[in-house]
């Protein structure tokens, strides 16, 4: 593992900012596992590329995001038809077995599991950081279109890391799965892990909408790649989810809490009194900078910092475990398609 010291100026920022938050957030919490897809080019012998993000909750959904990818790729990225036997062979085995790797015009493409966890302090959860990003201007248009976790991400267990990356992974090399709450058979798969994957890389962060319960907090939306992200995900809860779901919502509505002509966070008020929590709610969070904390009807949301560590062996990164279960079984997702690239009836 090579460190590498910061040496310009936004880099030292983000070195002393990631060490102020190891010193105030210490405890570790630990969600579970992740699941998402990496793939490694022809001539590549230890770097892999993330094709699905790795935040799927179990592993058959990264194989079917996986057998979706390829077969899209065979019906509309490629003209060549032995190109495209090679996926579609790829795509029917994916379609029939649990594999955990294919190969497929001569591209590994791998099942990864990652652990996801979040440290905690006398505070709470961490939160995001400053040096986090975050857009200049917010939007809260329901057509912006996000930030996706992974994306573009190569992972590479040769690049150097700061010395405070290097200290966390440091930290977390011998995590595993201990106690009596864990079945025997996870336990085992865990500790067999330390052996078989014992190097760790920590992708990057995340952040997760969390309410605050009487055992801790959970989690009320999937991870985002930045905290703007996760904090839309409330404003959306606020302007069109919960109002629904409470029977408040007007019968014709068609933008967030009806306010076709009226937007949330304008002057007016054209709400209900049922609606008008919900648009007071909205403005706070709309009106702060940065607002990582909110309380509503009584219960307290959170932006929480969250992070995933993935183990790495000989062969590169770690793949499920024999104990990771999945709720279905792999099944055809797409038509038939031939090797000119016409769909065929399902027949």
């Amino acid at each position: 593992m090579a460190v590498r010291v910061p040496v310009e100026l936004v880099e030292a920022v983000v070195e002393a900012d990631a060490s102020d938050a190891a010193a105030r957030y210490s405890d570790l919490a630990l969600r579970g596992p992740r699941f998402g897809v990496v793939a490694q080019a022809p001539g590549e012998r230890s770097r892999w590329q993330v094709v699905v993000p790795v935040t799927d909750g179990a592993p058959q959904m990264a194989r079917d995001e996986l057998n979706s990818l390829l077969w899209f790729r065979a019906k509309d990225e490629t003209e060549d038809r032995e190109e495209r036997r090679s996926l579609l062979a790829a795509v029917a085995r994916l379609e029939s077995e649990p594999v955990n790797e294919v190969a497929a015009v001569g591209t590994r493409y791998r099942i990864v599991r990652a652990e996801e966890y979040t440290v905690t302090g006398p505070s709470g959860m961490e939160p995001p950081r400053p040096t986090d990003p975050e857009p200049l201007v917010p939007s809260w248009a329901m057509s912006e279109r996000e930030p996706e976790v992974d994306d573009g991400l190569v992972l590479d267990p040769d690049a150097p890391v700061t010395p405070t990356q290097a200290a966390e992974r440091l930290a977390m090399f011998d995590l595993h799965y201990t106690g009596d709450r864990f079945p025997a058979p996870v336990r085992e798969d865990s500790r067999r892990a330390l052996d078989t994957h014992p190097d760790v890389l920590l992708l990057p962060a995340t952040f997760t909408l969390v309410e605050r319960t009487e055992s801790g907090w959970r989690p009320i939306s999937g991870p985002h790649a930045t905290a703007h992200a996760a904090r839309r995900s409330l404003d959306f809860a606020l302007t069109w989810t919960w109002p629904q779901k409470q029977g408040v919502l007007p019968a014709d509505a068609t933008a967030p809490l009806g306010l076709s002509a009226v937007e949330v966070d304008g002057d007016r008020d054209a709400s209900t009194p049922e609606l008008a929590p919900y648009v007071e709610a909205a403005r706070e969070l709309r009106g702060g900078r940065l607002v990582n904390r909110l309380e509503f009807q009584g219960t307290l949301y959170e932006i929480g910092r969250t992070r995933r560590l993935l183990r790495w062996g000989p062969d590169g990164p770690e793949g499920p475990r024999p104990s990771d279960v999945d709720a279905y079984e792999p099944t055809r997702m797409h038509p038939p398609l031939s090797e000119d690239g016409v769909i065929l009836p399902e027949d």
